[in-house]
């Protein structure tokens, strides 16, 4: 295993990955492989991943093999996560059912434990009432019938993934691992994250308000990427760039180049801008011993003072004590 240091911790993080048959193999192996390499400074073990099924038995794959679990539906009690990963059941998909035991065992868990789904693993968190009057994300593949049997959940099909009221739940292939890295991210910082994503060869971070990759048809008056305009951005947080130079840039009228940035990122320009500010201020709190305001001003957000509100209202959090709790992780990865 390699060492990918996080805060210590007097016990690991327990995970709890439901499998239902049969169970997308690829969504299943992901958070063991993502999660469970995470160790303390001291070595132990930051994440416990144990993989459910109702009844503890066997449950075969989409792929044709069979997986055995380590439990039933009772290690849902004591997870402090609860990934549900896809699924091709008959049941969830085509009538948007669950077994009762399911529903309840979810809903149980639902009130200690961090609840999050994979591709169609929303499918059965909305089957089970949890995501009703929520925004969620799947695969833009089952867009359709999720929003036929689930109209109650707003669902949006350009995010990789979505966190709304403690619930996350990301689209199809791929973005579980954006969503993987996402809660080490949230649990153990960047710098942690980062080792995880560089030892396993993907990207770092792809903002969960990025687009999916669907296969709609492409206009004819496509122009070209807002990519550059996004580099130019990140390169430059701490300046004023109108939407007209953004577009400029981009050699697209403001019209066009706001609506396809959104068809790109799934946010408008000020929303991606403003996540980016952001995101760049928490990693300089967490590698730099820089002042608040010097931050703020680097990462363009002004003063300390618009850092702090910005902070609070996004993560519950002040940036001294962000500070406080990431502090150790960035310096034993250094």
């Amino acid at each position: 295993m390699c060492n990918y240091w996080a805060m210590a911790v007097a016990t690991p993080h327990q995970v709890a990955v439901l499998a239902l048959a049969p169970v997308v193999a690829f969504d299943l192996s992901i958070p063991a492989q993502m999660l469970a390499s995470v160790e303390t400074r001291t070595g132990s073990a930051a994440y416990e991943v144990r993989t459910v099924t109702p009844d503890g038995s066997e449950v075969p794959t989409v792929n044709g093999y069979g997986v055995t679990p380590q439990g039933d539906l009772t290690l849902l009690k004591h997870a402090d996560t609860v990934i549900v990963a896809g699924t091709r059941c008959p049941d969830v998909l085509e009538d948007g059912a669950v077994d009762s035991r399911i529903a309840e065992a979810l809903r149980a868990a639902r009130r200690r434990a961090r609840m999050v789904s994979l591709c169609t693993g929303a499918f059965v968190l909305a089957a089970a009432g949890l995501l009703e009057g929520c925004r969620a994300a799947t695969h833009w593949r089952y867009a359709e019938q999720f929003r036929r049997l689930f109209p109650a959940v707003d669902l949006d099909t350009n995010p990789l993934y979505v966190t709304d009221r403690g619930v996350l739940t990301s689209a199809g292939g791929a973005a579980a691992i954006d969503l993987c890295l996402h809660l080490v991210r949230e649990d153990h910082g960047s710098s942690v994250a980062n080792r995880v994503a560089r030892y396993n060869v993907v990207a770092p971070m792809r903002d969960g308000g990025q687009a999916q990759y669907i296969d709609h048809p492409v206009p004819e008056d496509v122009g070209t990427s807002t990519a550059g305009a996004r580099t130019l951005m990140t390169e430059h947080l701490d300046r004023r760039l109108s939407l007209k130079d953004l577009a400029a840039h981009s050699r697209m009228s403001v019209r066009t180049f706001t609506r396809r940035f959104r068809q790109e990122t799934g946010l408008s320009p000020a929303e991606w801008l403003a996540s980016a500010r952001l995101k760049h201020a928490r990693y300089l709190l967490e590698s730099t011993e820089l002042p608040v305001d010097d931050i703020a001003a680097r990462t363009g957000l002004g003063s300390g003072t618009n850092l702090r509100q910005r902070m609070r209202g996004s993560l519950d959090t002040t940036p001294s004590a962000y500070r406080r709790a990431f502090r150790s992780t960035t310096t034993a990865s250094t």
